[in-house]
């Protein structure tokens, strides 16, 4: 007979500054003493003693809010929750616009270098916490996720219950989706056409790569219009969603985004703080038919790209 799954309970604790607190499920096959030992060796990246200050601080809690103690012995399936101390962010000067909001959904304009949920080194100064925090809606969720140097339109959920069917509309493609970039303008470079390859990233990597095999990355590619300067302007219109997608097929054909720090050639991230020349590459258009109440959708970013519209202040670093 197959053991049922043990559901998590909600959580004891508050969001902290739009960030959930974290959720821990104990190993079901554990050898540990206590709760304590195995957090410590669990959470080995912490700082030195960082486990024992939480617990000894009541920051560590059950099911029911109430600390766990330092001693508490370990029980297989058990559920634990606490806050990580949230890192030093350079807050992004960006606003982060609302183009629709209704009941069910809000569909934000996120700027460039803020990143979309909590994620390694940005926390709380993402497009997730900071509309939790502004809209006061804490059960705010994610639809999908836009690359942090990435601008334009993010799709959230208004109610954990209905989070998965819209999940489900971007797992399923039945989201159109259109993207603009800035990047030089090839005359030899024969548009419109649709770039099939196959793309992997490997973890780990900063960057992905074209591979041998089976197409898994569709993009159609379109010249808007191009300048003398040798810039052009390029409606992407994606048919997957493939990591860094736009930007793999972009660079192997020989016009990299203005701005990209890892295509053609990794140069690694810039300094904190640093928002100048910022990926020039914007979510433009969504689409789709509401899963939920049946409505269509058809939203539009309002950025510009400032390769584009501004190219003497792009040139200085502005």
């Amino acid at each position: 007979m197959r053991r049922r799954s043990r559901s998590a309970p909600p959580a004891p604790l508050p969001q902290l500054r739009g960030v959930d607190p974290v959720r821990v499920r104990l190993p079901a096959d554990g050898t540990w003493a206590t709760v304590r030992e195995h957090l410590v060796e669990r959470l080995s990246g912490a700082a030195p003693g960082a486990v024992a200050e939480m617990f000894d601080q009541g920051r560590i809690v059950g099911a029911d809010g109430r600390p766990v103690a330092p001693q508490a012995p370990y029980e297989p399936g058990m559920f634990v929750w606490f806050h990580r101390e949230l890192p030093d962010e350079v807050p992004v000067p960006f606003p982060l616009e609302v183009v629709h909001r209704d009941e069910h959904l809000v569909v934000a304009d996120k700027p460039h270098f803020l990143a979309t949920t909590p994620r390694g080194t940005h926390v709380a100064e993402t497009a997730l916490a900071r509309l939790r925090r502004e809209l006061g809606v804490p059960a705010l969720g994610a639809a999908h996720r836009l690359d942090r140097l990435t601008a334009g339109l993010v799709l959230f959920t208004v109610r954990a219950e209905e989070r998965g069917a819209y999940q489900t509309l971007f797992r399923d493609r039945r989201v159109r989706k259109v993207y603009e970039a800035v990047a030089p303008y090839d005359p030899a470079l024969a548009l419109p056409r649709t770039v099939r390859s196959r793309i992997v990233k490997e973890r780990g990597e900063l960057a992905a790569r074209e591979v041998p095999g089976e197409p898994n990355a569709l993009t159609h590619v379109e010249l808007l219009e191009h300048r003398a300067d040798g810039l052009a302007r390029y409606r992407l219109t994606p048919a997957t969603g493939q990591t860094h997608q736009l930007r793999v097929h972009m660079s192997a054909l020989g016009v990299p985004i203005l701005g990209d720090p890892l295509y053609p050639v990794v140069t690694g991230p810039g300094p904190a703080g640093d928002f100048r020349r910022p990926l020039q590459l914007l979510a433009r258009e969504l689409e789709f038919t509401d899963p939920v109440t049946g409505a269509e959708h058809r939203l539009r970013s309002g950025r510009t790209l400032r390769a584009w519209e501004s190219p003497a202040a792009w040139d200085a670093g502005q």
